[in-house]
């Protein structure tokens, strides 16, 4: 796809033309399947297996038989431990157990780009040319994403050095902030607009020689 490219802005929210983007980055074939498949390992990644119930083993109590064998006109039990009564232990239930599955960087890396190319053929990838705040003022980033038409669930993709926007951001809760180095296919496809730097920008334009997703993991907090 030659010739894509996405708006950019200044921090006032004023257009200051356009960025190239990697075709071979953002103008892929979207491979529907592999995204399903990264995103659900991603997902499956972030619980944390510690649940836990008791076998007959484990629970308190039952040394000896509730009554004996044969005269009551009862069934016949040998243990109050037993998961058909009550407070006994319970059959076949959870145990602690690792979720994480194994995900090849190829399949992350496709899959990243299958989902900025979804999103960049919804116009829905945006550029600050740079973040030049004094201070931090969450009305700042407010104003800069309704300027630049970024409403709704937004991932901002900053460098490691935009700490003043980092503050500006952190406080809007559909907001969410990541590093290039941290950009998942989850996060993309979680938000309806992604927002760089041209800063950011370049490191994932970069295609081959960017080691994407460092981590199979969600975060908590979308995960819960």
């Amino acid at each position: 796809m030659a010739g894509l490219k996405a708006p950019a802005f200044s921090t006032a929210g004023d257009g200051t033309g356009e960025v190239d983007l990697n075709p071979e980055v953002f103008g892929i074939e979207p491979n529907h399947s592999l995204m399903h498949q990264v995103v659900t390992a991603q997902l499956a990644g972030a619980r944390a297996g510690t649940h836990k119930t008791k076998t007959r083993a484990e629970v308190r109590g039952g040394g000896a038989k509730p009554w004996r064998q044969k005269g009551t006109g009862r069934a016949r039990h040998g243990s109050i431990r037993s998961p058909i009564w009550r407070g006994g232990g319970v059959a076949h239930g959870p145990t602690p157990r690792d979720y994480s599955q194994r995900t090849p960087k190829k399949m992350k890396r496709l899959a990243l780009y299958s989902a900025l190319s979804v999103r960049a053929s919804e116009t829905a990838i945006k550029v600050i040319d740079s973040f030049d705040w004094e201070t931090p003022r969450t009305k700042d980033a407010v104003n800069l994403l309704t300027a630049v038409e970024a409403g709704g669930k937004t991932l901002l993709v900053l460098g490691r050095n935009d700490d003043t926007a980092r503050r500006a951001f952190r406080n809007l809760p559909q907001v969410w902030i990541t590093s290039p180095d941290q950009l998942s296919a989850y996060d993309v496809l979680w938000a309806r607009q992604v927002v760089f730097t041209r800063q950011t920008l370049d490191v994932v334009n970069g295609g081959g020689v960017y080691d994407i997703s460092k981590s199979d993991f969600v975060r908590e907090s979308e995960a819960s």
